[in-house]
């Protein structure tokens, strides 16, 4: 089932195009990898999902809504992550989960039930009620996490989330994210370390200045690639999509 649809987005920033008419189709039930060099427009086309940014062209449905006419709804669907967020300091990293758990509207049975399951899930119960400023890097991405899918949202987003993160966390969070599409959501990893996203990833899709240059499986990605790495994919396929883009600028001139 289609839980997202992109339709011809177009955003600028002044005279940049960050995205120029990309269209996608994102199911549940599967890890979906958002690839792309940095400035490729990846972060762009998450926040307008998020509805933290408005495109200036273009509409994107997610669970059939429309994210900027029901924005509202929209949120209540979806999980973010990414690597800038933090946690309240002050607070124990329950306390942390409490707090989000009355945002989204989830009542305290409810949230103590879950709150609970994270623990178990996340390894965090040992220091769950320890004052969040004395954790570690990971240790406040794993809270991030919890927080991110307290209300069981059908789309969780997790943006560079592994950035400074040791090999113990980021294990933990691709675990998370693996055992998350099992329950039939749908999970978008955006990353630029292809060794991730080949082991992740059932679909990619790879952005280029502000274009979608391949949209496909994993698998057939791959196998394009005497090698077969997604990363040897992935430099194929930039490579060419910038020759061209050199190439259409000399015959402008």
């Amino acid at each position: 089932m289609t839980m997202i649809k992109i339709e011809r987005l177009t955003k600028r920033f002044k005279s940049v195009a960050a995205l120029d008419g990309v269209s996608l189709s994102l199911s549940g039930g599967q890890i979906f990898g958002l690839l792309g060099p940095n400035g490729a427009g990846k972060t762009t086309l998450l926040r307008i999902i998020a509805t933290l940014l408005k495109p200036d062209q273009g509409a994107v449905f997610l669970d059939g809504l429309d994210v900027q006419v029901q924005a509202l709804a929209v949120r209540q669907r979806l999980g973010l992550v990414n690597a800038g967020m933090g946690v309240y300091e002050r607070l124990s990293g329950r306390e942390n989960l409490y707090f989000f758990a009355e945002l989204y509207g989830v009542k305290k049975s409810r949230a103590d039930a879950r709150i609970a399951q994270l623990s178990a899930e996340l390894c965090i119960g040992a220091w769950i009620d320890q004052p969040a400023g004395g954790y570690s890097t990971g240790m406040k991405q794993k809270i991030v996490i919890a927080r991110a899918v307290l209300h069981e949202p059908p789309v969780l987003i997790l943006d560079e989330a592994s950035n400074g993160l040791d090999v113990l966390a980021r294990r933990a969070l691709m675990d998370f994210a693996i055992n998350y599409r099992a329950l039939g959501k749908l999970v978008i990893y955006s990353t630029h370390v292809m060794a991730e996203a080949q082991t992740l990833c059932d679909h990619a899709a790879i952005l280029h200045m502000g274009r979608v240059i391949a949209n496909d499986s994993v698998a057939n990605l791959r196998a394009s690639t005497p090698n077969g790495t997604l990363e040897e994919a992935f430099f194929a396929i930039t490579q060419q999509a910038s020759q061209r883009d050199f190439e259409s600028s000399n015959q402008g001139t």
